[in-house]
């Protein structure tokens, strides 16, 4: 069972212990030998899904939007980052370089086509820029990937 990852950066750090929560209490939902995080693993929620999983004892395919994607993360993100992706078993490239909102987007779709399943860290509201987590949503509910949200009750971004 391949599980994609997509959700919001930036949470709050309280916000953060309660979505950390809810994808450990998911991961626990999977047999380990059969579970597979794809991730873009960026800062946040993407991170914490693989993490979560790894813990479990699941396996970890990265997907990565543009060869330039890592530098354009938190510099405190980067020894997460560098620890996950050389955790993968496989890694998915779109082959584009500049790390744009198209490049995520493009990242996000290659995500959805490898997973049987998207769990997406989402407060329900549209995405502020192309590629967001609603963007990410939308296309694999066209694409018919099924879509479990996870957002605590009364949080916000």
């Amino acid at each position: 069972m391949r599980i994609g990852i997509t959700g919001h950066r930036g949470l709050s750090k309280d916000v953060e212990q309660q979505v950390r929560a809810m994808l450990d209490e998911a991961v626990r939902g999977f047999d380990a030998t059969d579970l597979t995080a794809v991730s873009c693993i960026a800062d946040g929620p993407d991170s914490w899904f693989a993490e979560a999983v790894l813990k479990h004892g699941g396996r970890l395919e990265v997907v990565v939007p543009a060869t330039e994607s890592r530098e354009t993360l938190p510099e405190r993100h980067h020894p997460v980052y560098d620890e996950l992706y050389a955790s993968a078993v496989d890694v998915h490239e779109t082959g584009m370089t500049e790390s744009t909102s198209g490049a995520h987007q493009a990242g996000s779709e290659i995500l959805v086509g490898l997973a049987d399943e998207l769990i997406a860290v989402w407060d329900g509201k549209p995405a502020r820029g192309y590629g967001g987590t609603a963007d990410v949503v939308a296309y694999a509910e066209r694409t018919g990937v099924p879509v479990t949200v996870l957002w605590p009750e009364g949080a916000s971004r």
